[in-house]
């Protein structure tokens, strides 16, 4: 296992995903990135459940729906194929995909696969790597599906807003030669605000690329408007239970698509993590009774067998509004009656990621020669229009690029020089090796 952690990194060949903590994006508002415009609503229709797309050539389709998360809040959402997440996209290791996505949403759109090495032109970022998808107008990525494992897609049009109203699904590339759990399910995490229209929500006034590019002018401090937690769109009662058998070896595939972080709670079985951002780890070893922390934008991949039949829970740990909904059964076929209860507020130790699973020697050394060296201080400075996040001093596009030629070892050298806030990075088309942090060598 190479070691997750922010410091001095080497750029080698798939983006790991972006890490926040709860307590770090508690000073964030997001309350205006989910509008609810009743009027439209109405004429809305409702999303379907998410459907799994298998083979060689997959159609998806970006349009409006209304989500019905739990029995009282109903929300306006953008989709792909009209469900929150987005259909799951499962191809074949080794196999060359295309993916047609038809625009009917009345704004741009496009797709960015997370953590996953497409060519540049595939990579779904509107002004650097492709143009948007206008409303009407469909578009072809193609790309060959070469490293096996877990991912997502999501939109990178004005992301902050448009992640944040559903657009977004899971992409699943199974490997050649592996065995296949009995069980294989996957689990989205998100947060809501179940009453947009009390919490001043207008999206017309809001400059997202600002929010994209640095400036946090249209956030003002409070996570706390996310009062809705869901798990697959969906939130207490109304999540699906996860059916097993007993003796079965079952993996859950965790995909973090929200703003915060959540740890998570396996109830009555050991757990191993076999996998983290889609890249499996080296004997790892079994967890009972831990939290698993997942970040935004982060996958683990876990795996138990069957062998305590009963009804169990995975559910998040923590005090915010919406944890105690986020919570799914795990049901024995053929048991009945209820074993276990919720036990949210309980605290219980974090698995250490740092630490979980044996070390494996990296390909490349903090004092080898290196074709490129570029060092980023992260910080943050009041612009014109409020705070904004700066590299070296600047915010985007302005920044100054990184110039590497095919073949270049590239080390890159993160310091955050902000004060309390965290800022996490997120590598398109590469895998990276983190070399050392805080100056010592791990």
């Amino acid at each position: 296992m190479k070691k997750l952690l922010f410091g001095t990194v080497l750029a080698g060949v798939v983006a790991i995903g972006a890490a926040c903590s709860n307590d770090s994006m508690q000073g964030h508002d997001m309350a205006n990135m989910k509008n609810k415009t009743p009027e439209v609503s109405k004429q809305l229709p409702s999303a379907t459940n998410m459907e799994v797309l298998t083979g060689k050539e997959i159609h998806l389709t970006a349009k409006e729906a209304l989500l019905q998360i739990n029995d009282k809040v109903k929300l306006p959402v953008y989709t792909y194929n009209g469900s929150v997440p987005g259909a799951q996209i499962r191809v074949k290791q080794g196999d060359t995909v295309k993916i047609h996505l038809k625009n009917e949403l009345p704004e741009p759109v496009t797709i960015h696969w997370h953590g996953y090495p497409v060519p540049n032109r595939q990579d779904g970022v509107p002004g650097v790597t492709m143009n948007a998808i206008q409303p009407g107008e469909t578009f072809t990525y193609e790309f060959t599906a070469t490293v096996p494992g877990t991912y997502w897609y999501h939109s990178h049009q004005e992301s902050a807003k448009q992640v944040d109203k559903g657009l977004y699904g899971t992409f699943i590339v199974e490997p050649r030669n592996e065995e296949k759990a009995d069980r294989d399910y996957t689990l989205v995490f998100d947060e809501w605000i179940s009453n947009p229209d009390e919490s001043n929500m207008d999206m017309s006034g809001m400059d997202h690329s600002q929010m994209e590019h640095g400036s946090m002018n249209s956030m003002n401090h409070d996570m706390s408007m996310y009062d809705i937690f869901t798990i697959n769109g969906k939130s207490g009662s109304a999540i699906k239970p996860l059916k097993v058998k007993k003796g079965e070896k079952v993996r859950l595939r965790l995909v973090n698509a929200g703003y915060m972080s959540h740890k998570l709670h396996l109830h009555g079985h050991d757990f191993k993590i076999v996998a983290t951002d889609g890249q499996p780890l080296k004997d790892p070893q079994p967890i009972k009774d831990e939290l698993l922390n997942i970040a935004p934008g982060e996958r683990y991949d876990i795996e138990f067998t069957a062998n305590n039949p009963g009804e169990w829970l995975l559910e998040c740990h923590g005090n915010m509004k919406g944890t105690g909904d986020m919570k799914v059964k795990i049901q024995y076929e053929g048991e009945k009656g209820n074993t276990d209860k919720a036990n949210a507020t309980e605290n219980l130790p974090v698995v250490d990621m740092t630490s979980y699973g044996n070390q494996e020697l990296g390909e490349f050394t903090l004092d080898q020669k290196y074709d490129v060296e570029y060092t980023m201080d992260l910080g943050t400075a009041m612009g014109k229009d409020g705070m904004v996040f700066t590299i070296n001093g600047k915010t985007y596009p302005e920044t100054a690029p990184v110039n590497v030629k095919t073949g270049d070892l590239v080390k890159v050298k993160l310091v955050n020089h902000s004060p309390t806030d965290l800022h996490p990075m997120h590598l398109h088309g590469h895998f990276f090796q983190v070399l050392n942090r805080v100056g010592g060598s791990d």
